[in-house]
């Protein structure tokens, strides 16, 4: 009799649809959890039933055990995968599974719960015999032992959540006038993210490289690994560009950090998929970073190189059944790359962002995998990791598969939210990344300045398309008001079009028959609209044909570019205004969000630079901070309020 044959997915977004494609495939039913924020999520569509397990906040929904247990009692779901995040990594939902007669598609409780421990995990690798960074893994939590321990260990140093992932609850730490406050944020958001402030001290190894090692363990006692990854290019300790295998990588070293790994999963009897984490120096040297009980997301390079599908050995191995391969028959061929497009603003320290998806055109080619969970129309919410998706590319060359990932990075149209897509097309076409040179502080180091780290600015090119198809929009609206000027090719007619807080004048002259006649920023530019439907338009530009998705409503147009996408408004009507200034005492949310701490009242002198409000969005925490001096003269928020992008929280004077 098999094991299972209906399996609940206790997960949503890119990572809930890429498990359904191949339990469905295999002939497994599947059974989505979503809540409200989720409803009409692609992950709930192809699902065969799903279940509603409440409220958008993940508290009372995706991390709520009871109601997703309950959720599979109603459905008759035997088996649970978990995907990564949420309850990937909970040992008490591994237990409840067990408890239900659910197969938890992942490895043992005590395994989960050990490694889940960066804390109780480090001291397991230092007994197994694992290369470990030198640091403070003790039981004792107060400030005072923790300042002890940090001056023992020397900086700089990293404080981690000990139950943390994905850069949540972690902190570099130069000297140790800093160290009590980043003990006090990293606790905090260790608490809001994992349910538990236990923290680990760390030396800081200056630009290492960060590498992974793909486990996979059978119940019969089998464990291999199927080569690394390098995961080093990082912002935020979060990873953004991960590829296979390691671009230093030697033949030696790839056995050593293998055999490493299989140390580790020796330690705790692994069943599964695993990922052991390794800091490579440039000396060669490396060391136990943590192991994810789970699948990872960098999963599909794993799976280009090898040929292999991850989660079909998961399904199989949950099963009962053996690894289908031995370490010696394992080959890795070609190369494979994958970015993480993520809803955030780069030019504001990747402040995560929401909005409504009006325009979602993956383009897939020869090599090119998309891993994404998005339909048009949905709302990103704040709720949730701003993680929309995955582009992956495979070459028999890194070089190959690095060009095919840029072309695919360039060509898949997004609008309505802004994302990291420019930013990865520059990380991407950077000499040092295209020689493999680069370490986890990559772009810290190469892209402080760069223009896809700066606000953005529109080409008089761009402008120019704008405002025509905002003149075409017009015309197609109100033909009779703009007979009178179209006629007269002496009279331009002036538009003031927006991005941000700044404003470009442009000047366009229409006369019947002709093309187009464009003047901004010095620029004379002669411009016809070919064909346009609404989605795409083609236009000639000074004699150059170009396409352009985009989409336009109320005054403001998406328009994408080689790079990513514009947001530009229409403020020809609107009365002008000053902009605010930078020291400006009123202090606004910059995304959706909750706030959790409110460290000021009304009365009290605030400085420059003082921390005033602490908000959390999308699993990260955000410090907002005074930009003058003054009296706080308005308190409009409290800890708890849920508030909107660029609501106004208090005001200094």
């Amino acid at each position: 009799m098999p094991g299972f044959s209906k399996i609940l997915i206790a997960n949503r977004g890119e990572i809930a649809c890429r498990l359904q494609r191949t339990a469905q495939a295999l002939g497994y039913r599947t059974v989505a959890v979503f809540s409200d924020a989720d409803a009409d999520a692609l992950h709930v569509q192809m699902a065969d039933e799903a279940v509603n397990i409440g409220p958008a906040p993940v508290q009372q929904s995706y991390l709520n055990i009871q109601a997703i247990i309950d959720a599979a009692r109603r459905t008759g779901a035997d088996a649970m995968h978990p995907g990564y995040g949420f309850l990937s990594e909970n040992a008490a939902f591994a237990r409840a599974c067990q408890d239900a007669g659910i197969t938890f598609i992942g490895p043992s409780p005590e395994a989960i719960e050990l490694m889940g421990s960066k804390r109780r995990s480090k001291i397991a690798m230092l007994n197994a015999g694992v290369p470990c960074i030198e640091g403070y893994q003790g039981a004792e939590q107060d400030d005072a032992t923790l300042i002890r321990e940090a001056d023992r260990i020397g900086y700089p140093l990293m404080i981690k959540a000990s139950a943390g992932g994905g850069g949540r609850g972690m902190r570099l730490v130069h000297g140790a006038t800093d160290l009590v406050q980043q003990l006090r944020s990293a606790r905090s958001e260790a608490l809001h993210g994992f349910g538990s402030d236990e923290l680990i001290l760390e030396q800081a190894l200056i630009e290492p490289r960060h590498v992974e090692v793909q486990l996979f363990g059978d119940s019969h006692g089998n464990l291999i690994y199927l080569g690394e990854r390098d995961c080093s290019i990082q912002r935020r300790h979060q990873k953004v560009i991960e590829e296979a295998p390691c671009p230093v990588m030697t033949s030696p070293l790839r056995q050593a950090m293998g055999e490493a790994a299989l140390k580790a999963g020796r330690a705790v009897n692994y069943v599964g998929a695993g990922t052991v984490e390794f800091l490579l120096d440039a000396r060669g040297q490396f060391y136990f970073l943590e192991m994810n009980t789970r699948l990872q997301v960098e999963h599909p390079v794993t799976e280009f190189i090898t040929g292999l599908d991850l989660v079909a050995w998961q399904l199989n191995i949950a099963q009962g059944q053996a690894l289908p391969l031995r370490q010696e028959d394992v080959q890795l061929k070609g190369h494979a790359m994958e970015v993480r497009l993520y809803a955030e603003d780069p030019a504001q320290g990747f402040l995560p962002q929401t909005g409504r998806v009006a325009s979602w055109e993956p383009r897939l080619q020869d090599g090119v995998r998309i891993d994404h969970g998005l339909i048009e129309s949905q709302e990103i919410s704040p709720f949730y990791d701003p993680l929309l998706g995955k582009i992956i590319a495979h070459g028999q060359t890194r070089e190959e598969a690095r060009r095919k990932l840029l072309r695919a990075v360039q060509d898949c149209v997004l609008l309505g939210v802004q994302s990291n897509q420019r930013l990865l097309v520059s990380l991407l076409q950077h000499p040092q990344f295209i020689g493999g040179e680069f370490s986890t502080g990559f772009i810290e180091q190469h892209f402080a300045e760069h223009s896809s780290l700066q606000r953005q600015v529109p080409s008089a090119e761009h402008l120019a398309i704008a405002a025509a198809l905002f003149y075409q929009a017009s015309a197609q609206a109100h033909p009779v008001a703009l007979a009178g000027w179209r006629n007269n090719a002496s009279v331009p007619l002036h538009y003031r079009l927006a991005l941000d807080d700044q404003d470009w004048p442009v000047a366009l002259h229409a006369v019947p028959g002709e093309p187009l006649r464009v003047e901004v920023a010095s620029r004379h530019l002669e411009l016809k609209i070919i064909q346009s439907d609404g989605r795409w338009a083609t236009v000639q530009l000074d004699g150059v044909r170009q396409r352009h998705a985009y989409r336009m409503e109320a005054g403001q147009l998406w328009l994408f570019t080689a790079p990513g996408s514009l947001r530009l408004v229409d403020r020809t009507q609107a009365p002008a205004c000053s902009q605010a200034s930078v020291s400006c005492g009123t202090l606004k949310a910059p995304m959706d969000g909750a706030v959790i701490d409110v460290l000021v009242s009304e009365g009290c002198k605030v400085s420059k630079g003082q921390l005033l409000v602490v908000l959390e969005a999308m699993k990260m925490e955000h410090p907002l901070k005074s930009g003058i001096d003054g009296v706080l003269k308005r308190l409009q928020v409290r800890v708890g309020d849920q508030v909107k992008n660029r609501q106004i929280l208090l005001e200094v004077e």
